[in-house]
């Protein structure tokens, strides 16, 4: 069986160190790179199954690798990026990008990221009607939500928006495209339609009693959907 390939693109060699040898031990075979030239390189000629991004390249910005990868490759991408760099995250998943890590990262974080990405990229023939995310099953065909197998009521778009974040199970989802499925692109800014909505959804899907939501914000960006999230 052929091993899945992981491009890690980051121009710092401590991270390279770190990355190569804990992607190999769980099964992962690595390419290296860079700069963005090496990167696009890499990419075209190594056909990685998923990649590993750094923005801050020394030949350019790492934005210009997604902007060009997405022109003839649905690869998955996750981006490496500072926790102060919000605009910089957005503008990487408007380009394509499927997700991102913040540094400082630990490898256990980065090893779901790329589990998650390379999930959303195999093949299927259909969308499954029913979803199970933690206590949450969805049954799309019955428009039925259960927690714990006992009915949830949901509005028309309360249930829209948790099946959007379903769907997408581990991945970031950044506001304005959230607010451009559910609402339509005329309300992509609106992100206090969006608050109001999440705050409203997670009333009646959490487990209460302290325990951690199952929609994780993502501040500044977007939302979540984990098993076990974090807010």
């Amino acid at each position: 069986m052929t091993e899945t390939r992981i491009l890690v693109v980051d121009d710092e060699p401590q991270i390279q160190r770190f990355l190569k040898p804990a992607l190999m031990a769980v099964g992962y075979d690595v390419v290296q790179a860079g700069t963005v030239a090496e990167a696009k390189r890499a990419i075209a000629m190594q056909a990685p199954d998923a990649v590993v991004l750094d923005l801050g390249l020394p030949d350019g910005d790492g934005k210009e690798v997604i902007a060009t990868v997405r022109a003839f490759s649905s690869v998955p991408i996750i981006v490496l990026s500072a926790r102060d760099q919000e605009r910089e995250k957005i503008d990487a998943l408007d380009l394509g990008a499927d997700d991102y890590v913040e540094k400082p990262f630990g490898i256990g974080e980065l090893l779901a990221r790329i589990r998650t990405a390379l999930r959303h990229q195999e093949p299927t023939q259909r969308r499954p009607d029913t979803i199970t995310i933690g206590p949450l099953t969805i049954d799309d065909a019955a428009h039925r939500v259960e927690r714990d197998g006992k009915g949830i009521h949901l509005t028309p778009k309360e249930y829209d928006l948790l099946l959007l974040l379903a769907r997408n199970a581990g991945r970031v989802l950044i506001h304005r495209q959230i607010l451009s499925q559910i609402w339509g692109p005329a309300h992509a800014e609106d992100v206090q339609y969006l608050r109001v909505l999440i705050g409203q959804l997670r009333a009646k899907i959490d487990l209460g009693g302290g325990r951690p939501s199952l929609i994780r914000n993502e501040a500044g960006v977007g939302y979540r959907l984990e098993p076990n999230g974090d807010e």
